[in-house]
């Protein structure tokens, strides 16, 4: 069985563990003007929740504000889509510091993954389309 095949039976199991079938997808991608990406912020929503899973800025177009452009843009859409909490995995040697600017919190610190750097977890509690 592909791994795609069982991924999917994982998420039917916690759609109906969780009683809520509201995951979707959720990614941003910006490219240069060959239309080669340079850039992507991906993840999903789910239970209103949502996990930025993949942020990447290429070295070349790096500085320029893209990375931001890219969260600013993923953190909207998770809104519009009732997100309460946004969450994020950087290693220290990464971005972390992109988030918190952004309003992320370090909600844990797991040092030694990888061995000598620490892998932060962050979290974003957002105001929810429509909330008062």
């Amino acid at each position: 069985m592909e791994l795609s095949s069982l991924e999917e039976r994982l998420h039917r199991d916690n759609r109906r563990a969780a009683d809520r079938d509201d995951d979707r997808r959720l990614a941003f991608v910006i490219r240069d003007d060959t239309g080669h990406a340079i850039g992507v912020a991906a993840g999903y929503s789910w239970a209103g929740t949502s996990e930025l899973t993949l942020m990447w800025i290429d070295e070349a177009h790096r500085g320029r504000g893209y990375a931001r452009q890219l969260l600013d843009a993923f953190i909207a859409e998770a809104t519009d889509r009732g997100v309460k909490n946004i969450w994020v995995s950087s290693h220290d040697f990464q971005a972390p510091g992109l988030y918190e600017k952004a309003g992320f919190q370090r909600m844990a610190e797991l040092s030694g993954w990888p061995e000598g750097h620490s892998n932060i977890i962050l979290c974003k509690t957002v105001a929810t389309a429509g909330a008062a």
